[in-house]
């Protein structure tokens, strides 16, 4: 066992056991605004339409009773809606209906995101249907330990974000494109850490797989033809919050680009690179081609949510941040230290 391995703990899932079982359940995430009428979808995960076969498009905007049925439980229905009422945690075993009319017995986690005002501003729900042979022991069994594993780990993730940009927004609720936006890099962070041959490794990942895959989700949703995304990156193997922080920042900076750098041109390039020292600090430095920043404006642009998120993220990683700009371009560079804990980075060509 190597000294980074964690030391089993009688009666405490693993992280490894537990980020594998919600890799082999088929675990969904809902995310709800009690803030807006009749609570509402506002972010749902692919496994949420593999399970109940609602496309997204279909479920954003409905309160999730659309699920239920003739033979929903009234009684497990009625202590759902109270919970969520008094603002409370509660975990109950539900009969749903998919797309197609087909019953599932749904193991359903509901809890509450608090803000930085202890306010609750979203819901979070963890959904996993149940096999034959779970559903007919629902009746006498309690939630899974490994539900609750996960959720606790979403919860303490999406919360951070929700924070974030709660603490930013102008009054009233978040705006729900904006959240769904970095719920996303949340969602590729746990897909990440579920991955095989990742999680023997508890809270730390490979930082380039996972800055990789915001990198191009972020392409993929914001760029247009003619602009290139390239990513190139070190090994380094990091906490989860740390990469979950680089992660939003990361998605941050490149949509930015993606969105002003390339106005009125029709090619360019955004270049990615993270350097990772032996000494376990990290660089991260995103360059564009593009036109550059307007004169007299500066990024972060702390008129903007955006960028007064970036800020904070900066800050709340103890990190450098510098930027360059002019008529070749914009370079953004972050210097963050070294992460108490860390492992030496293994550098690659």
């Amino acid at each position: 066992m190597s000294p980074d391995t964690p030391t089993p703990v009688p009666g405490v899932l693993a992280d490894d056991a537990a980020f594998d079982a919600m890799l082999r359940a088929g675990v969904s995430l809902v995310l709800t605004d009690p803030n807006l009428p009749d609570n509402p979808i506002v972010y749902v995960n692919d496994a949420f339409s593999r399970v109940t076969g609602y496309e997204r498009s279909a479920a954003i905007g409905r309160n999730c009773r659309f699920l239920q049925g003739p033979d929903s439980d009234p009684d497990q229905v009625r202590l759902l809606r109270e919970a969520i009422a008094a603002r409370r945690e509660i975990s109950v075993d539900l009969l749903n209906y998919r797309a197609d009319g087909r019953p599932f017995r749904n193991r359903l986690l509901v809890a509450p995101v608090h803000g930085p005002d202890g306010e609750v501003t979203h819901f979070l729900g963890i959904q996993k249907a149940l096999s034959e042979e779970e559903a007919r022991r629902a009746a006498n069994a309690s939630p899974d330990l490994a539900l609750r594993e996960i959720q606790h780990r979403v919860k303490n993730h999406l919360a951070m974000i929700v924070g974030l940009i709660r603490l930013h927004a102008r009054g009233g609720s978040a705006d729900p494109e904006s959240l769904v936006r970095r719920v996303e890099s949340l969602q590729l962070l746990y897909e990440e850490l579920s991955a095989a041959g990742f999680a023997n490794r508890g809270e730390r990942i490979p930082l380039e797989a996972y800055l990789s895959r915001v990198a191009n989700a972020v392409a993929h949703l914001d760029g247009r033809a003619g602009i290139s995304v390239q990513f190139r990156a070190d090994h380094a193997l990091v906490s989860v919050d740390l990469a979950a922080r680089l992660g939003l920042l990361l998605s941050e900076i490149v949509t930015n680009a993606l969105e002003h750098a390339f106005t009125g041109r029709e090619s360019g390039t955004v270049d990615i690179r993270l350097t990772a020292a032996e000494d376990g600090r990290l660089t991260l430095i995103v360059a564009d081609d593009g036109i550059g920043l307007a004169p007299g404006t500066a990024w972060p642009d702390m008129a903007s949510m955006g960028g007064r998120i970036a800020i904070q993220l900066v800050e709340g990683m103890g990190a450098d941040l510098s930027v360059t700009s002019g008529p070749a371009g914009t370079r953004i560079a972050l210097d963050v230290p070294t992460e108490i804990g860390n492992d030496h980075p293994a550098t690659t060509p």
